[in-house]
């Protein structure tokens, strides 16, 4: 009898080897229908086991109290979203999650002018307002800004590299204006003080 029972071991080896595919009661199953009766079964039996099963995602934790007989984890060789975390990554993180990104992008190109179109630009032009995409540029000569105008693709390029595409779309660059000898609301047409000179 014992060399009757490595004989059975085999034959009920080679037979569930030459059973490859869905349990009986599922084979006139196909396809999609099968894959959602076996989701539903595997979800019944991890009901059976207490767990808590959702529909897909993720499904909710329960907070631990701190002590509560377990072990702390730690966050390992790697970076984690529990280490310590640079000013800058901060600030950015609470503008995404607030909606203040599109402001955030618009207050660089002024707080970083200098940075993004190099410090000789920097030093002969500077912003001054931006209003639905048009960054306004007062140069400190007609010479200036005649030369901008003449590089405005790559000055909107460098922007654009700088803090993000669609956040300045065209740039209206001016030079120094004329002193006015407009005084109040009232004026009166004709020559005006080249009466005076002359």
């Amino acid at each position: 009898m014992a060399s009757d029972e490595p004989d059975e071991q085999n034959n009920s080896d080679d037979t569930t080897d030459d059973q490859v595919g869905p349990p009986e009661r599922l084979t006139r199953l196909a396809g999609m229908d099968l894959v959602r009766r076996t989701l539903e079964e595997a979800r019944g039996a991890a009901r059976t086991q207490g767990k808590d099963v959702g529909r897909g995602g993720k499904s909710p934790t329960a907070r631990r109290a701190f002590g509560a007989g377990t072990r702390r984890s730690w966050s390992g060789p790697g970076p984690d979203s529990r280490d310590p975390q640079t000013l800058g990554a901060a600030t950015n993180e609470l503008s995404k999650s607030r909606g203040w990104t599109p402001r955030v992008a618009e207050g660089a190109v002024f707080a970083q002018w200098a940075a993004v179109v190099g410090e000789q630009i920097a030093e002969h032009a500077e912003p001054m307002t931006l209003r639905d995409g048009v960054l306004s540029i007062s140069a400190e000569s007609t010479a200036w800004a005649t030369q901008l105008r003449t590089v405005q693709a790559q000055l909107l390029a460098k922007i654009a590299a700088a803090v993000g595409d669609g956040v300045v779309t065209s740039v209206k660059i001016t030079g120094p204006s004329a002193p006015s000898w407009r005084k109040g609301k009232l004026h009166i047409s004709g020559r005006g003080p080249r009466d005076t000179y002359g």
